[in-house]
């Protein structure tokens, strides 16, 4: 910005700004000096940032690479007969299974059995229970646990290394050389 605009800029809030309109007039006046602006110094270059990727692509590309979900999902399974249909689900299954295991050791929240009678709490975290049906009244509710809920005991989601033209890539095209 040149010095045009500098003067611009410094009216106006000079106009609505009391204490920065007092600051310019003293140092106008002499009564103050101007900090002193340092010879240009080189800065060192910064480090191009990361390139960003989601941990959602790289949990989908984990099923990928190990269960061969996408693949699975995006296959249209309407010309196959159910045997074939249940065969490939089996082995998606396990592998999925196996991979959230290793990735998360998903446990259930709630140790009761689903259909078991629960008594809640006041304070109950909305986050952790969420209360469906005909919720009235205050605490603590009673009811039927529909669904234990899931919880991850840990997260080790690989970290992701590549370069910013592959950020979006869940699966990378195959080619085979002869």
């Amino acid at each position: 910005m040149g010095k045009l605009g500098t003067a611009f800029r410094s009216f106006f809030r000079a106009l609505g700004d009391a204490a920065f309109a007092q600051r310019v007039a003293d140092l106008l006046d002499g009564k103050t000096s101007a900090p002193s602006v340092p010879a240009t110094v080189p800065l060192a270059p910064m480090p191009p940032p990361a390139p960003l990727r989601s941990e959602a692509l790289t949990l989908l590309a984990a099923l990928q690479r190990e269960a061969r979900l996408v693949d699975f999902l995006q296959e249209s399974i309407s010309q196959y007969d159910d045997a074939q249909v249940g065969a490939a689900v089996r082995e998606v299954h396990r592998s999925s299974a196996a991979l959230l295991e290793r990735l998360f050791a998903l446990r259930p929240m709630m140790s009761e059995g689903e259909g078991t009678a629960v008594t809640l709490p006041a304070g109950a975290d909305g986050g952790r229970i969420q209360l469906t049906g005909n919720v009235t009244g205050t605490p603590p509710y009673r009811g039927t646990l529909r669904h234990a809920g899931w919880q991850a005991t840990t997260m080790n989601l690989p970290q992701w290394t590549g370069g910013e033209s592959a950020a979006r890539i869940v699966a990378p095209a195959e080619v085979e050389l002869s």
